[in-house]
């Protein structure tokens, strides 16, 4: 078992070289600048970490070199996202054994027309509970297409053991936590806002313990948090204002490919790189990321430098 998680639980981006091959000693850079960022957990393999252009090889290595790098120095979310059931529990068995405090799973879907029903989401997640025995995030992302209604959340988190931490990305996410944790009370562990901290204040407000984004600047976001937590909601909403530019920046216009550009910039990974079919940031995006975020002292600017 691990404590129970609250701040910030960002997702570390995967490195690769200029060829796109995965970068291990970049990967493992990459998890020492995200602890001195003073994080609470990371997630690996998410949407985040481009987890969709990884061969199957490629994510148990990365699996491993993560695992055994951070050595439970912090606690290490593995995302076993896919649409066969067989797989995850595959995965998320493999995560248990090298060390994962908690996996992270989307429910199952493949593209805009084959999901499972309610019956299947929660069977999904009931097989990964019983066979890896450590504690599962639902991660509700519009990405999967899928409607998880606040009935089969709280259905999930009162009848499968390890389900009880909630990462809510979709749209009017606020009203949907308040509603998850009026109706689900003590089975709701882990309330957690998404969206690279977009909505973290209204998420807050509505009982959000703590926050998923990217690796890109949590140093400056967890504040946000441990303020509300603490009852000082006007440094709290201070903190936020603050941190906005760059949060609407990276939300709206970088995408995944944020963190890895200012940490390439400040030394962390040699390359930027993003797999075919992703595309570069265009040099102004580029530019007014490392501004907005040279204006904040990002701590990944000068890091590896």
């Amino acid at each position: 078992m691990i404590s129970k998680l609250t701040g910030i639980l960002p997702v570390a981006p995967t490195p690769f070289h200029a060829d796109g091959s995965v970068d291990v000693d970049g990967m493992r850079r990459v998890l020492d600048c995200m602890i001195d960022q003073g994080v609470d957990a990371i997630c690996i393999l998410a949407n985040y970490s481009e987890q969709f252009v990884l061969s199957d090889e490629e994510r148990a290595l990365l699996t491993r070199v993560c695992l055994e790098h951070v050595a439970g120095r912090k606690p290490v979310i593995v995302t076993i996202s896919h649409f066969s059931t067989t797989i995850v529990v595959e995965r998320a068995k493999a995560a248990a054994a090298m060390g994962a405090s908690m996996v992270m799973m989307m429910p199952p879907y493949h593209g805009t027309g084959l999901r499972a029903g309610d019956d299947g989401i929660f069977e999904h997640y009931e097989a990964v509970s019983e066979t890896a025995r450590i504690p599962i995030m639902v991660q509700d992302a519009p990405l999967s297409g899928v409607t998880l209604s606040v009935p089969l959340l709280v259905r999930m988190a009162r009848n499968i053991e390890q389900v009880s931490y909630f990462k809510l990305e979709c749209p009017f996410a606020a009203d949907k936590l308040a509603a998850l944790i009026d109706a689900g009370g003590d089975h709701i562990v882990g309330p957690f806002d998404g969206e690279e901290a977009v909505t973290l204040l209204a998420d807050l407000d509505a009982g959000a313990i703590g926050t998923m984004t990217s690796g890109t600047f949590p140093e400056q976001i967890r504040p946000i948090v441990t303020h509300y937590l603490a009852g000082d909601k006007d440094k709290a909403l201070e903190q936020w204002t603050r941190c906005l530019p760059l949060i609407n920046h990276e939300n709206r216009q970088c995408g995944l490919r944020a963190c890895k550009t200012v940490f390439m910039e400040g030394g962390v990974i040699g390359n930027d790189y993003v797999r075919h079919p992703q595309q570069p940031m265009s040099r102004r995006t580029r530019e007014r990321l490392l501004q907005l975020a040279r204006d904040l002292d990002v701590l990944a600017l000068r890091w590896g430098k």
